[in-house]
C-alpha cells in the first residue's frame, strides 16, 4: 500500500511540474516599436504672481517646469509665499496660508470667480489685489474682472490696479 500512495504522490508531482513548467513565456527576439521620440522639448513657461514690496503690488516672473499651471495653483503659489530667493529681494504676501485650497471659474463674460477656504471679508486689501491680479494675469490677452467669495462674503468685482 505504501509504493500505490508513493506512486500517486510521485504522479501528481510530476503532473504539477509538467503544468508550471508549461505556463512560461517563450522567448523572443526584440520587437520592433518604430523611432524614438524626437523633436523639441516643450519649452519652459512663465507665469506672472503678484506679491508685495514696500506695501505695493509687485510683479514676479517665474518659470514653470514646461506645463502651464491652473490659475488655482499660481493662487496657491500666493498663499505659500514668495521663495527665499524672492524673499530677499523683500517680496512678501498678504494672502494667508489658510485661504487655500483656491477654486477659479471662469464666466462666459470673461469674469472670473476666485473661491476661497475663508472669508473674503477678512482679506487685506493687498491681499485681494494679489489675488485679483494674479488671477487675471492669467488671461493675458485682455481685461478681466475678477470677484473673490469665501465663507458666503464677495470682493469685487475687481480688476487689477497694477495691469490698467
Amino acid at each position: 500500500m505504501r509504493t500505490g500512495l508513493a506512486r500517486r504522490v510521485l504522479a501528481a508531482a510530476l503532473v504539477s511540474l509538467i503544468a508550471v513548467t508549461g505556463c512560461g513565456v517563450r522567448p523572443s527576439d526584440a520587437i520592433p516599436a518604430g523611432d524614438p521620440p524626437s523633436g523639441p522639448v516643450a519649452p519652459p513657461t512663465t507665469i506672472t504672481l503678484y506679491f508685495v514690496k514696500d506695501g505695493r503690488l509687485s510683479a514676479v516672473t517665474r518659470r514653470s517646469s514646461g506645463h502651464p499651471l491652473f490659475p488655482a495653483d499660481r493662487l496657491a503659489l500666493l498663499a505659500t509665499g514668495p521663495v527665499p530667493e524672492e524673499q530677499a529681494h523683500g517680496l512678501t504676501t498678504d494672502v494667508p496660508s489658510e485661504a487655500g485650497p483656491f477654486s477659479v471659474t471662469a464666466e462666459p463674460t470673461g469674469h472670473l470667480v476666485v473661491t476661497l477656504s475663508t472669508a473674503a471679508g477678512d482679506l487685506s486689501a493687498l491681499a485681494v489685489e494679489q489675488i485679483v491680479c494674479t488671477a487675471a494675469a492669467t488671461t493675458p490677452e485682455r481685461p478681466v474682472q475678477v470677484t473673490v467669495v469665501g465663507a458666503g462674503q464677495s470682493v469685487g468685482p475687481r480688476n487689477c490696479p497694477a495691469r490698467r
